[in-house]
């Protein structure tokens, strides 16, 4: 068990380290090029809910072992199951259950997903070499996306005769535009690191590496740590509070939030370190 996680977790495809307030989930498959089989969609959530368990981890940075951040699904190992829930029957009632266990399929992987959209804690994605896929799908889910130049991003489905099914389509178009999510989906085509950053979907590169996006991605999560954990959380849990409110409801739903939390001790603490001319060194309390 890494230092600092208080929920047990260990998994032959992830690797959970946290220093400082600060976790790195590595994917961890490298001989295999990250690919997402079914050991990743298993072990995902329960990586997530390690994270969620730790209260003094103030910052995520998902990262990836390797040449590539992923070349995405295992098609290898998830194709036949996906496509017939495993079976090579061909009648109508095998057809039905195959069916149902694809959907089950489907739906897992992508609750897998969103178990790292649903944390509390800001997420850093730190993408080098392959971003493919279902990579796109996981990087979506993240809060930040940063990138070294190495990168390559592509929504592949399209060239392998299926619809991207894992969030790519639902929370792409809230950080790039919607003309660029068409043109990625309808053609499967690869963009480099300076397409990804023209088009916002990554906040900025660093350098030719693994190595340097990832300590890109560090010296931002420090500067996220640094701040108030409560606040932090709280803004984020605002900023998801907006999708579907109106803007008098957002601003409502922030009020209330607020109100919950203004006799905090981050509170007390940053009004202490303001007048004695200090840094805050802030509890999350």
């Amino acid at each position: 068990m890494t230092r600092g996680v208080d929920v047990q977790f260990t998994s032959e495809v992830l690797t959970l380290e946290v220093q400082d307030h600060i976790a790195t989930l590595w994917l961890d498959r490298p001989e295999a090029r990250n690919a997402m089989g079914r050991a990743l969609w298993r072990d995902l959530p329960r990586a997530a809910e390690a994270v969620q368990a730790d209260r003094s981890i103030r910052v995520l940075i998902i990262a990836a072992r390797g040449p590539h951040f992923t070349v995405g699904l295992d098609l290898k190992e998830l194709g036949s199951s996906l496509i017939n829930g495993g079976s090579e029957s061909t009648t109508a009632t095998s057809r039905a259950s195959a069916s149902a266990l694809s959907y089950q399929a489907v739906c897992d992987m992508q609750a897998s997903v969103t178990s790292i959209a649903q944390l509390s804690v800001p997420v850093i994605a730190a993408v080098h070499g392959y971003c493919i896929g279902g990579g796109v799908d996981l990087i979506s889910a993240c809060d930040i996306r940063l990138c070294s130049n190495d990168a390559t991003f592509s929504v592949r489905e399209a060239k392998v005769a299926i619809v991207a099914d894992l969030g790519t389509l639902q929370r792409l178009p809230r950080i790039v535009s919607a003309g660029h999510v068409a043109e990625l989906a309808f053609t499967g085509k690869d963009i480099d690191a300076a397409r990804a950053l023209a088009i916002g979907l990554v906040n900025s590169v660093h350098g030719q590496s693994a190595d340097e996006v990832v300590a890109g991605a560090f010296a931002l999560a420090r500067e996220i740590a640094a701040n108030s954990p409560l606040a932090v959380q709280g803004t984020k849990a605002v900023l998801a509070a907006n999708d579907g409110r109106t803007i008098s409801e957002g601003l409502d739903f922030v009020a209330r939030w607020n109100t919950m939390y203004l006799q905090s001790n981050d509170l007390k603490e940053a009004l202490s370190a303001f007048i004695e001319k200090r840094p805050p060194d802030f509890t999350g309390d």
